[in-house]
């Protein structure tokens, strides 16, 4: 790449490298007034990403569920809900951190989400997400969740 210097072995920055510089905490802006963190949206248009093959993509256990139980999570750095799915009879039901607050409490429940299952276990704010439920990204950022066309019953394979 041009304009870049590369690492060196020992991690330290090269000498001609300017120091990085962070404002003091009291010239920050407060939590509250700083503006929303964006995600990476539909209109940046991502470059694709590399083929990875079939094996890769069988890897991931993507299973329909029904959402039974959705509660506030005011812990969470950015707004969110603590959210449980009913994966059906061999999985069950797994809770999941997810930041859709731009539906309501009432509109999630009994809906059939689309879940990433086997991704692994991650802490957010002292709450454990079990697995990551699946959305496309409007251009603002916003996640809309997927929809599950027909009578396609919770647990199953997403292929």
């Amino acid at each position: 790449m041009t304009g870049t210097v590369p690492e060196r072995p020992d991690r330290r920055p090269a000498a001609s490298a300017p120091p990085e510089r962070r404002p003091a905490a009291s010239a920050r802006r407060p939590a509250a007034a700083a503006a929303p963190e964006r995600r990476p949206a539909a209109s940046a248009a991502p470059e694709r990403k590399p083929d990875v093959g079939a094996a890769a993509f069988d890897a991931l256990d993507l299973r329909i569920g029904q959402v039974v139980e959705v509660a506030p999570f005011p812990e969470a750095r950015k707004p969110a809900w603590k959210v449980t799915v009913d994966f059906g009879p061999v999985v069950g039901r797994l809770r999941t951190s997810a930041q859709i607050t731009n539906y309501g409490r009432d509109e999630l429940l009994g809906r059939r989400v689309v879940g990433a299952i086997n991704l692994g276990r991650k802490r957010v704010a002292g709450f454990v997400s079990e697995f990551l439920v699946l959305g496309g990204l409007a251009p603002d950022g916003t996640v809309h969740l997927l929809d599950v066309d027909g009578d396609v019953p919770p647990g199953a394979p997403v292929g």
